[in-house]
């Protein structure tokens, strides 16, 4: 019968729904709300429970449908079950497939995975690999240190007498706005010729080495021509360094000067402008220079700072917190009367790159005014480093004051809290141009055994903020040979283009005297690095028979992932280290910080968990067995790990000594026997050196059969595991075609196709025809159905993928197909494990209507059932689907089938996004748990720079009225800012640069980001369950039941009226985040250790050496001048500041 049109506040028809209003209306509690323990007294039929309340609503009699019993929609659940089982014994060929192993069983051998040994070798390969490395490291740093002490040194040396290749010479001849076009370089610059080498992605010459020098170094300096003459002679260790290991990939000498020498010689990847690379910025450089260190930077926010000078101030401590890595720890302050912290962070915290962004953030905002108090600034910074019960670097301590110039020394601050061990180096930074006495900031610097720094303007701030790593090193230096530890690093980015690396470190030190019974030199000459690619590592660890699911993965002393097949950085910034945590790549629980935590103390273990595991597509949380077991790696920081699901504790390997057998099974790998035997994707692996890789499948299989037309799979340049599993894996999946699919008849259950995916590599779709709709990864071990099935009992569903911004799905040619899988567990005796995964893909259209059917009042012989006026009928999901939503919903969330034909296109997407009111009650109702996490290797549109911004091309811009102030032209700032813009008319390219063509710039390219991912899986309900969701006046029914044996929840529901329910929609796309609040997480560091050795003390450092120099006022006259003079281009182009200690004249 018809039923009447309704209304929200309205009374249903009839005796059986007086007692409710109309469902789906009133507001809805918000996401994450759970069951209500109190508030307004309710309605006592709402009280009641579903099964009492139930019949109520379906008194006998009433001339209207009523909500169907739960008996009867149990019924409906099992007969989809029912169907499902069916379909998949009878073409999923589950059982069939067993047989077949087993009838072959004399081709393979069943492998077993022992998790202690398989760690051990591995880490034992790496600790192998590396241990070459850094023999070749220290043949480089034994030479470099005797070349340097055997050189002598030249005043009178010129350009034309250095013969180099300068690595950017060819960039900087096409660029005619270059120094050396605009000068006439007189160096004597090579021009090599280079051939395409893959092992460094790159166009290498290994005849020579190549310099690099950082753009605001003057290349023809007499210091930095001395560093090229006697760095020259490293070229050849380097080549007798190849020659003992030909697998050596970048070896490079850093030195303190600024010149970077590296081998082979490749031009340099130099950006469209403005190149920011330095070697003594870059994490390997600043690790190996000096030990970790405990900084904190007090800023001096008094009124007497200035516009210009403040944001001096400002660029200099970004850059200050660039020289720190993840092993340092910092703090920044802000002082004039009284000291305070910039940002949250109350105490010192790790230098990691979100870190050091809240920093950078915050310091823009700092403001001046009041008066200079130096000793309030002093006291909360030795406050601050004197603080025991935080973690901390606990080796070198400094404080890095930066401030315009005053008169107090403070001495009796230092009385009290440094002296007379001197345990606290001070570093003081004079900034900007004024008439202030610097003498007591030199006196604080020496006193202390720190250095005094002059910052007069922009130039002068990249260089100066790096050179208190000099000081530093002076105890390394002294230490002598205890000091030559080779250290490896974080993760990061190559500059040359060699993807993801690591470097051995060794610093390199300076071995000459003054003279005679002199004392020994203190300064470090630079650090010698040799890298090495992640993927020469990860090839030393086993993968195809570690299973989809098993992987081999290494931690550092940090807890930062080296290997892991999660770290895939969407971009990169060599800038910045690539710092991925294990929790982080991994879904954190209580027993993996235990594990990190154990890895970290260098210890072995092994540990059976329970665990939650992301999909490989981010859509979907499973409950997992995971196998961890790990050990260190000796000689280095970094320690490894072993994961393994029970299922791949064995493996199978294919034993085809019978080479007729292999030839048959290799003919179904020909285009040939497709159409009868269905279509094989094979996975794109390296099975043989020889073989042409392609993204494209089809013409990879076709590079794979010309290969295999030339060499047999038993030849030595092929890998024989890989080849044999491969071709018996084509075999035993043919005979499935044989044995089940090809005498069966798709059509008959609305089928699109049927497929096996096996770990040897091969995917057998059939028919034919049905390839040109599969459009999953060829590779099993990147399907995320294969890895799911694996992972799960029973029959997988994976609806096709959704975006809620992408337009619906186009059903035509009944080409849409939802995916059903299974894996097939093989038992052996004793072993068991699981080789293959096998499903159909169901035709969506069809399927939607059997689901109507199999949801019905009605058996297959019966039409739909009619109800009379005078009758009463339980709803069903065929004949009353205007009135009643029925779906089938997955593990994830996302729907899969429906009742509602305008829903079909809807298929795959959130259910939230189809019924925000439904999905949000079965939240509440815990058959959804949710999961957020952070993504933190994503990467995002670069966002338009800000007035804030801390690039040192900011200038600060004067007002109308500060040109008619004269007391503002003859301040030290007007002229500082007044000789900036004078410079920038003339040489517009140098001090100005396209944000979006410097190197390192956010602005280049896609930024890294962090990224919120939020996953829905099943809760804890299991059982049939109704509830009744009140929208306050008025309400809606539902019922919920996982369907056996599936990942599938079966939902009928009185479909919504109401708008007023809408409220509350659960999201589940990734959504950009700002990660979690740092300020808290500060509060609760995960455990680290710092490096092993520390070197922050010599008591034979000679600290006499600490910057003393006289100021320069400037001079109203002399400023003038010099400023038309340049006006004029009388001089030619001026060139940056190269300050290097006086002692650098070696």
């Amino acid at each position: 019968m018809a039923v009447p049109a309704r209304t929200c506040g309205a009374s249903r028809p009839g005796p059986a729904r007086t007692a409710r209003p109309w469902p789906g209306c009133g507001p809805q509690p918000g996401p994450g709300t759970r069951r209500p323990t109190s508030g307004p007294p309710r309605p006592l039929w709402l009280l009641l429970p579903p099964l009492l309340l139930l019949p109520l609503l379906a008194a006998p009699g009433a001339s209207a449908y009523s909500f169907p019993q739960q008996h009867t929609m149990q019924h409906w659940a099992r007969r989809l079950e029912q169907e499902v089982d069916g379909v998949m014994r009878i073409f999923g060929g589950v059982q069939q497939l067993r047989e077949i192993y087993k009838d072959n069983r004399n081709l393979f051998e069943v492998q077993e995975n022992e998790p202690q040994k398989l760690v051990e070798k591995v880490a034992g390969d790496i600790e192998s690999l590396l241990d070459r490395k850094v023999q070749a490291l220290k043949r480089l740093a034994d030479a470099a240190e005797n070349f340097q002490k055997a050189h002598r040194w030249q005043d009178n040396i010129k350009e034309e007498d250095i013969v180099y290749y300068d690595a950017k010479a060819d960039a900087e001849l096409d660029d005619p706005e270059s120094e050396d076009v605009e000068r006439g370089s007189k160096a004597s610059t090579l021009r090599l010729d280079f051939i395409e080498d893959p092992n460094f992605k790159n166009k290498v010459n290994y005849s020579y080495a190549a310099v690099q020098i950082p753009t605001d170094i003057y290349k023809g300096s007499t210091v930095i021509l001395n560093e090229l003459n006697w760095t020259e002679a490293l070229e050849n260790v380097f080549m007798e360094n190849r020659r003992q290991d030909p697998t050596l990939l970048w070896q490079v000498f850093g030195s303190a000067t600024g010149v970077t020498r590296y081998y082979p010689a490749t031009p340099w990847r130099a950006p469209k402008k403005i190149d920011l690379y330095d070697v003594r910025r870059r994490p390997w450089y600043i690790q190996g220079a000096s030990s970790p260190k405990d900084m904190v930077i007090i800023v001096d926010v008094s009124g007497s700072v200035s516009g210009l000078t403040l944001k001096l101030m400002k660029t200099s401590v970004c850059e200050m917190l660039d020289t720190l890595s993840d092993d340092d720890y910092v703090n920044v302050a802000s002082f004039n009367e009284k000291a305070q912290p910039v940002s949250c962070f109350t105490h010192l915290v790790q230098a990691n790159v979100r870190n050091k962004k809240v920093f950078k953030e915050a310091v823009q905002g700092m403001v001046a005014k009041g008066t200079t108090g130096y000793k309030a600034g002093f006291e909360y910074a030795f406050d601050q480093l004197q603080n025991s019960n935080i973690t901390r670097a606990n080796c070198n301590k400094m404080i890095m004051m930066f401030t315009d110039g005053g008169e107090d020394r403070v001495q009796d601050v230092f009385e009290k809290y440094n002296w007379p061990n001197r345990t606290v180096r001070v570093f003081t930074f004079s900034v900007g141009q004024h008439n202030y006495d610097v003498t007591p900031l030199q006196w604080m610097a020496c006193a202390n055994k720190g250095y005094y720094f002059e910052i007069p303007s922009i130039g002068a701030i990249r260089i100066n903020t790096q050179e208190y790593l000099d000081v530093l090193g002076r105890p390394m230096v002294l230490a002598g040979k205890e000091a030559k530890q080779v250290q490896w690093t974080n993760v990061y980015e190559d500059a040359l283009g060699l993807g993801l690396v690591v470097t051995g470190t060794l610093p390199v030190f300076n071995l000459t005297q003054d003279g005679p019974g002199e004392k020994k030199n203190q300064l470090i000459l630079g650090v010698m690095g040799i890298d090495v690619a992640l993927n020469d590592i990860k090839r030393l660890t086993p993968n195809y028979t570690l299973g989809a699911n098993g992987y081999v993965f290494a931690i550092d002393l940090n807890g930062y992932v080296l290997l892991h097949p999660n770290l895939k950085p969407q971009t990169t910034n060599f800038r910045e280290p690539v710092t991925l945590d294990f929790l982080d790549a991994e879904l954190e629980d209580e027993n993996k910080e235990e594990i990190r935590r154990s890895m970290i103390d260098g210890n072995k273990g092994h540990k059976q968990i329970r665990t939650l595991v992301k999909s490989l597509d981010e859509r979907y949380i499973d409950e997992v067995t995971r196998n961890y077991t790990w050990v260190p790696i000796r000689s280095t920081n970094y320690s490894l790990g072993l994961v393994l699901p029970p299922y791949s504790t064995f493996y199978l390997q294919a034993n085809l000594s019978d080479q007729i057998l292999q030839v048959k099974y290799f003919e179904f790998l020909l285009p040939s026997s497709f159409e009868s035997e269905g279509h094989v994707f094979i996975a794109p692996r390296e099975y043989c050196k020889d073989l042409n890789a392609s993204d494209n499948n089809t013409e990879f299989l076709k590079n794979f059969i010309e290969l295999m037309e030339k060499v047999t799979p038993d030849s030595k340049q092929c890998n024989n595991f890989l080849l044999h599993n491969l071709i018996l894996d084509t075999g035993i999946t043919q005979q499935l075609v044989e044995r089940v699919w090809r005498d069966q008849d798709l059509n008959t259950y609305s089928l699109l196709a049927v497929f096996a995916a096996t770990d040897g590599g091969i995917t057998r779709v059939f028919p034919n025809k049905a390839a040109e709709d599969w459009t999953e990864n060829p590779e099993p071990f990147n399907a995320s159905f294969y890895r799911r099935s694996l992972d799960n009992h029973g029959y997988v569903f994976k609806p096709p993928h959704q975006d809620a911004l992408l337009r619906p799905l186009e059903l035509e040619n009944d080409t849409v197909g939802i995916l059903v899988s299974t894996a097939v567990e093989l038992s052996l005796g004793r072993r068991t494990l699981r080789p293959a995964v096998v499903g159909v893909k169901l035709d969506l259209e069809a399927w939607a209507e059997k689901f109507k059917v199999l949801a019905s009042n009605r058996t297959h012989q019966d039409q739909p059932q009619k109800c009379g006026p005078n009758s009463h009928c339980e709803m069903d999901c065929e004949v009353n689907n205007e009135d009643l939503l029925c779906v089938l919903i997955d593990d994830g969330g996302f729907l899969v089938l429906s009742n509602q034909n305008h829903q079909w296109d809807q298929v795959g997407r959130f259910f939230s996004e189809v019924d925000a009111n439904l999905m949000l009650a079965l939240y509440n109702n815990s058959f959804y748990t949710r999961k957020e996490s952070y993504d933190y290797q994503a990467a995002c549109a670069p966002q338009p720079p800000g007035n804030l911004g801390a690039a040192p091309r900011g200038v600060f811009v004067p007002t109308v009225a500060d040109f008619l102030n004269l007391a503002w032209w003859t301040s030290a700032a007007a002229w500082s800012l007044f000789q900036q813009l004078l410079y920038g008319l003339i040489y517009h390219s140098w001090f100005q640069a396209d944000p979006a063509e410097a190197e390192g710039s956010p602005e280049t390219r896609e930024s890294s980001c962090v990224m919120k991912q939020t996953q829905y899986y099943f809760g804890s309900v299991n059982s049939s369950y109704n509830a009744i969701i009140d929208c306050g006046n008025c309400s809606r029914l539902f019922h919920a039941q996982r369907l056996t044996n599936t990942n599938l929840l079966f939902v009928v529901a009185e479909k919504p009226l109401c708008s007023q329910c809408e409220a509350g929609r659960l999201l589940q796309k990734e959504t950009h985040s700002d990660g979690p609040e740092q300020c808290e997480l500060v509060q609760r560091p995960r455990y680290r250790r710092g490096p092993h050795i520390c070197f922050d003390y010599n008591a034979t450092e000679d600290t006499s050496d600490c910057g003393r120099g006289a100021s320069f006022p400037p001079s109203l006259g002399v400023l003038v001048s010099l400023q038309l003079l340049l006006l004029l281009g009388l001089p030619p182009r001026p060139q940056p500041q190269v300050l290097v200690h006086a002692s650098r004249r070696l």
